[in-house]
């Protein structure tokens, strides 16, 4: 009898420099780049969130911050919706965002 293990972590490497996508790379990473109404990077999360992935690990470089802030929560924001009313959306970002504790991010020094 074979004992087979789930895959609950899922690995993302976004630090490349996205130099196919130049110029539309320089400001913002390739990962970032909107597709239809969404980063890139969301659409792989989500993705794997439905595969049953339960941990995301970024690997990241340079100037990558930004999807860290894209998976974080943004308090500002979220206030803002609820006081406009704005559930809907406001229920939109949220469901988009992994868990607490779901997200691990490290930074790559050199390629």
């Amino acid at each position: 009898m074979t004992s087979t293990k789930r895959v609950r972590t899922a690995v993302f490497p976004v630090a490349g420099l996205g130099t196919r996508f130049l110029p539309a790379t320089k400001a913002l990473p390739k990962e970032m780049l909107t597709v239809v109404d969404r980063p890139l990077i969301q659409y792989a999360v989500d993705e794997a969130r439905e595969a049953g992935i339960e941990h995301f690990v970024f690997v990241t470089g340079r100037n990558k911050g930004v999807i860290e802030d894209h998976f974080d929560r943004q308090f500002e924001l979220e206030t803002t919706l609820e006081v406009r009313g704005k559930t809907q959306a406001l229920q939109s970002l949220r469901q988009d965002l992994p868990s607490a504790g779901r997200t691990s991010f490290t930074r790559q020094q050199e390629p």
